[in-house]
């Protein structure tokens, strides 16, 4: 397969390396608006050659885009006008409603297929690119009604490939429920990093932080140019997700204050967590691996 990779930072560097390791890619062109990460990806062996847009998908048989948000609304445009009716293209960005409607009625929209493999560290940059990165986790393929089936089987081969279980749901549905397992998170930990930045005596406590602070605060030091475009194109779920979040910290800071038990209550009630993400518990969708129960074919 010739593949094509714009953007060749962890996610689509990563998916460069593991589809090249499983004999899935034979030939790797790179495209990126940084010259310095092409040059780097390709001294790091993630891609074979650096080329245009134009020319890298022009032969194509598949197209990755992993490239912030707002810059896959005219990328993926541009590449759908280019590529010819064989070539497969997919988006791996973690919005997906506001960039499927972009190219709603496009010609070869059936070509396209939004799709997002919910994988990551706070890292970025072609250096942070990864071997196994997506191993075992959940790729989200969404509204697959309106790919072509050929592009659809030939997208599935790609993320199981990658070792990767895959779900499928509407547009809609996958940017709500990514709000809540993924978008918020990263909200929360900018905010608590700004916090404790925010304290005069902050060297101690930074002298003082250990495991649990490092692991609550690490998604803060991901790349705001790739968490911005994400925040604003999911707005209105993003702020729905902050709000009940920020309803659940008043009631537990109520409770600090004046209802000793209604704190325990609040703390046994979320370790109530812990069977949830092991596959025990509610059968409701609390996290990236119950979607796969609800939404498979």
């Amino acid at each position: 397969m010739k593949l094509t990779v714009i953007g060749l930072g962890l996610i689509g560097g990563s998916m460069a390396k593991d589809l090249r390791k499983a004999g899935f890619a034979a030939e790797i062109t790179g495209v990126d608006s940084s010259q310095e990460n092409a040059v780097e990806a390709l001294r790091l062996g993630i891609i074979d050659r650096i080329e245009t847009l134009e020319n890298a998908v022009s032969k194509a048989d598949m197209v990755i885009i992993a490239i912030p948000v707002d810059k896959v609304l005219n990328t993926l445009t541009q590449v759908l006008d280019l590529i010819s009716a064989q070539t497969t293209v997919i988006d791996v960005g973690s919005t997906k409603k506001a960039i499927s409607e972009a190219v709603e009625n496009h010609p070869k929209r059936r070509n396209y297929i939004p799709a997002h493999p919910m994988a990551g560290t706070e890292n970025s940059g072609p250096s942070a690119a990864l071997e196994g990165l997506f191993e075992g986790k959940i790729n989200i393929i969404c509204d697959q009604e309106k790919i072509g089936p050929q592009h659809l089987a030939f997208a599935e081969k790609v993320f199981q490939a990658l070792g990767m279980d895959i779900a499928y749901m509407t547009a809609d549905d996958q940017d709500h429920s990514t709000a809540f397992i993924s978008h918020l998170p990263h909200a929360a930990a900018f905010a608590l990093a700004n916090a404790v930045l925010d304290k005069e005596d902050r060297e101690i406590i930074f002298d003082l932080a250990s495991g649990g602070f490092n692991s609550t605060v690490r998604l803060a030091k991901s790349s705001p140019e790739m968490w911005g475009p994400i925040f604003q194109q999911n707005k209105e779920y993003v702020v729905e997700s902050l709000e009940v979040y920020i309803k659940h910290l008043k009631a537990f800071k109520k409770s600090i204050e004046s209802d000793p038990e209604q704190m325990m209550a609040l703390m046994k009630n979320a370790n109530r967590i812990r069977g949830i993400l092991n596959g025990q518990g509610d059968s409701l969708v609390k996290n990236e691996k119950t979607i796969v129960k609800l939404y498979t074919k």
